[in-house]
């Protein structure tokens, strides 16, 4: 396995919509376990394909607790069939948007399809934190990001900061969502 580079704001292919998966083969797998430990290294919940600049509709996810077993997943053309009644506010951070964290209130339970790293058909109803993860990385492969769900004024000064961070290679701690 291998650490992946992950891609920040403002890299276009962020925004890009990925491509489906049309064979699940030895080398996706290999991508997915590359992801998975990339994800466990940064640390984070979950990564989507295009975070580690490959726009396929590939997303790994482990929302396991810190003191509990590794819970991995990964979901290969991951597709939203229901979305629960009830909505949960959470604080959401991104791999891709270092040290920016954003409030947002999503559904707190959905149930999706997808193919598991076998190419099998499957579903899962998930809620709570994993509804919240998949829900955000669903919304990378979609080039959607977490900074959508700001104010113009509070998005566009963020990726202000982002674009000034990516010329001059200074570092964007201290940046506030």
């Amino acid at each position: 396995m291998a650490l992946l580079p992950i891609i920040t704001l403002p890299n276009p292919l962020l925004r890009k919509m990925s491509v489906r998966v049309e064979r699940v083969d030895d080398a996706l797998r290999r991508l997915a376990d590359d992801m998975l430990e990339t994800m466990y290294e940064a640390p984070g919940v979950g990564l989507a394909a295009v975070q580690v600049g490959i726009p396929r509709r590939l997303i790994v996810i482990d929302a396991s607790g810190k003191d509990e077993e590794r819970r991995p997943l990964v979901l290969i053309n991951p597709e939203i069939l229901e979305l629960g009644p009830d909505m949960r506010l959470h604080e959401e951070g991104c791999l891709s948007i270092p040290d920016v964290r954003v409030e947002i209130e999503r559904p707190g339970s959905l149930r999706v399809r997808y193919l598991d790293r076998e190419g099998k058909l499957k579903e899962l109803r998930a809620e709570g934190l994993l509804a919240t993860a998949i829900q955000h990385e669903i919304d990378h492969l979609n080039g959607r990001l977490i900074i959508d769900f700001l104010s113009r004024l509070k998005r566009d000064i963020i990726v202000r900061k982002f674009k000034k961070q990516a010329r001059t290679g200074s570092d964007p701690q201290g940046l506030t969502a």
